[in-house]
């Protein structure tokens, strides 16, 4: 009988999650968190220090890069009104790259905070000095109405001398760490590094792929002497990744789509992997499932390879036999046939129980909201053990969500 996926009701899976349990600030040291670490059917308390031991020689860790920007600025109208910019991903260009790059402008999708004060037409405008040159940084409203619309950005030098800043100056020196809803405070200084990952290179996210906050570089030198791999590919984590679901049932939830690059080495190093791929967080899951669906496409619709998206049920009536091997190597082909050393695609997959992954063998993952998308793709993986071991978390005094403990489970 066919599983019905979208008929998950969001009820099975909450649980009390009270403010205190929710970690607000990271602790002194990275790798001194809690790990939780689920054996067979046997939970497990350590040391996050202590991964290297529960993983074996030539597992491969997949690890998102994408880095956290200063996505938050802060705008004062004439009338002393305050207005709160959110910037979600780069419109125009639309390449991250690119629009950070950009030298005079650029447009970017925005949420807008205290959007009934600022009317239509009305610019709002910021002066910053930056090594004895002041600028002015204009932000327009263009389209778009409701949750997102599109902001224009402009920026001049207007007294000094004009060291050309690029947007990725501005959202650097202007900009506020975007911390999750949850914590319910404001960023402060050790945020600018702390919600970073050590390994964070690509910019362009609005939430840090939290999994990864727990390593350092003595975590990654036992692993190497451990023989395990690793490597690194960029998704760029949404604001969508907070949305709570409010349907009765899963297919209520419209997904947010998320985008990612993938180099072919990474490609080529993972159809060579000899142990078992371990992913580092939901967004490197996600992204490694994707991959292997983006193949199967192509197999099966050369067509769609102006396109590279995963919508967010398609998976789920994609009917294939197709190998691990077969579907990444047609995604290598396909990079070869257009002579491209990388590729942006994006996602809008939902993994829910009842998925079976193509990719993944295992996750280190951190503990997730009540009633969230990541929760139920803990469940997919761990199946109802996951009541299980989040009572033990919560009994055993293990920290939640951002900044909180982290995980390990495989696949049986």
């Amino acid at each position: 009988m066919q599983h019905n996926y979208k008929n998950i009701a969001t009820k099975d899976y909450n649980y009390n999650l009270s403010d205190e349990r929710i970690a607000k600030y990271p602790l002194e040291n990275r790798d001194g968190s809690n790990l939780l670490y689920l054996e067979k059917n046997d939970i497990k308390k350590t040391k996050f220090k202590q991964l290297p031991d529960f993983l074996k020689a030539d597992d491969l860790l997949v690890f998102n890069n994408a880095k956290v920007i200063q996505a938050r600025l802060a705008f004062k109208k004439d009338t002393g009104a305050n207005i709160e910019i959110f910037c979600l991903e780069p419109y125009a260009p639309a390449d991250y790259n690119l629009s950070f790059q950009s030298t005079k402008k650029c447009e970017w999708k925005c949420m807008v905070g205290n959007l009934k004060k600022w009317k239509t037409g009305g610019n709002l405008q910021k002066q910053i000095e930056i090594d004895n040159c002041v600028y002015v940084i204009e932000a327009e409203k263009l389209t778009g109405d409701g949750a997102t619309l599109v902001v224009g950005f402009s920026w001049q030098a207007v007294d000094g001398i004009n060291n050309e800043l690029s947007f990725a100056d501005i959202l650097e020196h202007i900009g506020k760490t975007p911390l999750p809803p949850y914590l319910n405070r404001k960023a402060e200084k050790l945020d600018k590094t702390r919600y970073q990952t050590i390994y964070a290179k690509q910019k362009g996210s609005v939430a840090a792929p939290t999994a990864g906050l727990h390593f350092t570089d003595k975590v990654f030198d036992d692993l190497k002497k451990a023989g395990v791999k690793k490597q690194e590919l960029t998704l760029h984590v949404g604001a969508g990744t907070f949305r709570p679901v409010k349907s009765e049932t899963i297919d209520g939830h419209e997904m947010h789509k998320e985008h990612f690059r993938v180099e072919k080495s990474f490609l080529q190093n993972l159809i060579n992997a000899k142990g078992r791929i371990v992913a580092v967080g939901t967004t490197s899951v996600r992204t490694l499932e994707s991959l292997y669906w983006l193949g199967v496409k192509l197999l099966t619709n050369s067509d769609i390879d102006h396109d590279l998206t995963v919508v967010q049920w398609e998976v789920y009536s994609l009917k294939t036999n197709t190998s691990l091997d077969e579907s990444i190597t047609s995604l290598i082909d396909y990079m070869e046939k257009n002579s491209l050393e990388y590729f942006d695609a994006s996602t809008q997959i939902i993994i829910v129980p009842g998925y079976k992954f193509k990719v993944i063998n295992g996750l280190v993952t951190n503990f997730h909201q009540p009633q969230s998308t990541l929760l139920l793709l803990i469940a997919a993986i761990v199946g109802d053990k996951w009541k299980e071991i989040y009572k033990y978390a919560l009994a055993n005094g293990f920290r939640f969500l951002s900044y909180g403990d982290s995980s390990l489970f495989f696949i049986n």
